[in-house]
């Protein structure tokens, strides 16, 4: 029997470490891929034990997904005391420096997801959101008038953003600080666009 599975864990610990588990297994795998029976073989557990925790396996791909996510902003939390340019250009770095570690599990998240359940999907675009609604506060204090066209160009250039770390750092190992300065020369194009629209 392994160290591992000697370990007497509380349930809560338990959960967290399955989770952690499974989001190991996307850095190999797809989402779609992380079944009960894949999961309960990796961690050497029975799939009685994963229902317990999850419920489904609905339930199962909601709380890795969510904790890659969550490991993804935290990593990412731009910094409150740099002015907001060099804030946007530290917090691209850190995000694209975060990317070209977990290749595997980002690619999982942005291309796996694509076509997979909602409530999945939602996850994700939860942090979508976030990052649009950081990169709105850095715009508006660079005066930027804080508008729903702003708001739309910015949620639509995060998803650009993905597919551009997924192409140039994932499939063609390019480096980070060449993919930010790509994507610096982009941004204040779309931004700039979004204060001509009017809605």
């Amino acid at each position: 029997m392994s160290a591992e599975r000697r370990l007497r864990l509380t349930p809560d610990e338990r959960r967290e470490q399955l989770i952690a588990i499974g989001v190991n297994f996307l850095a190999e795998h797809t989402l779609d891929e992380l079944t009960m029976e894949a999961l309960a073989q990796r961690a050497g557990v029975s799939r009685p034990l994963l229902f317990h925790y999850f419920d489904t396996r609905q339930g199962m791909h909601l709380a890795v997904v969510a904790t890659a996510r969550d490991s993804l902003l935290l990593a990412t939390e731009p910094r409150p005391e740099l002015p907001p340019r060099e804030r946007i250009e530290d917090t691209l770095l850190r995000i694209a420096e975060f990317v070209q570690q977990h290749q595997g599990t980002f690619h999982s998240l942005v291309r796996g997801i694509a076509s997979g359940d909602s409530a999945v999907r939602r996850v994700v675009d939860e942090s979508r959101e976030r990052n649009a609604e950081r990169l709105v506060e850095a715009f508006t204090e660079l005066g930027a008038p804080d508008s729903p066209a702003l708001r739309i160009a910015l949620r639509a250039w995060v998803s650009f953003t993905e597919e551009t770390l997924i192409s140039l750092l994932v499939e063609r190992d390019a480096s980070p600080a060449d993919v930010v300065r790509f994507l610096l020369g982009t941004i204040d194009g779309v931004v700039g666009a979004a204060g001509e629209l009017r809605v």
